[in-house]
Order: C-alpha cells, then sequence, then structure tokens
C-alpha cells in the first residue's frame, strides 16, 4: 500500500491526504493472532494519544490490543467488524480496516516504519 506506515506492534496507517488516515493491523499480526472472533472498536468522537489502545481483537489463540500508531480523534469506525470480525483475517489492509481519525500532529506518521522497513522487521 502506498504511503502506508507501519509500527513495531504491527499496526499500520495509511494518510488520506486530507489530514485523515486509516488504522488496521497488518496481515502478519492477523496471521499471528489466528482466527479473529470479537472486536471492540471505539467511540466515534474520542481522542487518543500515539500508543493509546484504540481497539480490541479477539481469537481463538488470543486477545491483543490495537494501538493508535499516532494521536488522533476518531471520525468514523468499520462498522462491519463487529458483525464479520473475520474480514480483517481475508483483507486486512483493505476491508479489515479498524478506524479512521483526523491527525492531531500528521508529522508523527513520518517517524513511523515504511514497507521496506517493516519487510524487514518481519524477514521477508
Amino acid at each position: 500500500m502506498p504511503n502506508t506506515r507501519y509500527t513495531e506492534d504491527h499496526e499500520w496507517v495509511r494518510p488520506e491526504g486530507d489530514g485523515t488516515a486509516t488504522i488496521g493491523i497488518t496481515d502478519h499480526a492477523q496471521d499471528a493472532l489466528g482466527d479473529i472472533v470479537f472486536i471492540e472498536l471505539p467511540a466515534i468522537g474520542r481522542s487518543y494519544g500515539k500508543g493509546d489502545t484504540v481497539a480490541v481483537v479477539e481469537s481463538v489463540k488470543a486477545a491483543a490490543d490495537v494501538k493508535m500508531p499516532v494521536a488522533g480523534k476518531v471520525i468514523a469506525v468499520n462498522e462491519a467488524l463487529p458483525d464479520d470480525p473475520a474480514v480483517v483475517n481475508s483483507d486486512p489492509s483493505g476491508a479489515g480496516w479498524f478506524v479512521r481519525i483526523a491527525l492531531s500532529t500528521p508529522s508523527e506518521i513520518d517517524e513511523l516504519m515504511d514497507d521496506a522497513a517493516y519487510k524487514a522487521l518481519i524477514g521477508s
């Protein structure tokens, strides 16, 4: 995904070019979790700092927090996920997105890993 940045905790953030960004978990993360069975999403309008837990994912193997890669205010959540959490397994970087945010500090995105650095981190 062009312009997408990644965290060491396996979240991705894609700037949308209008001061907003979309956030989800990587293919590596969903693969490590296994079959996802439950997702708890935040309330629209809530603000989070970088590193704050914004969502919770439960799978048949484990539960995991989804952390904010950058600071921002939630402007949309993926309404499909609570009813069909498995979409994160099948399309983690597309239809399996978690939240859209209004960026508090857009320059924070530049501090995250690009595609090449993330691939080096996960060893692929």
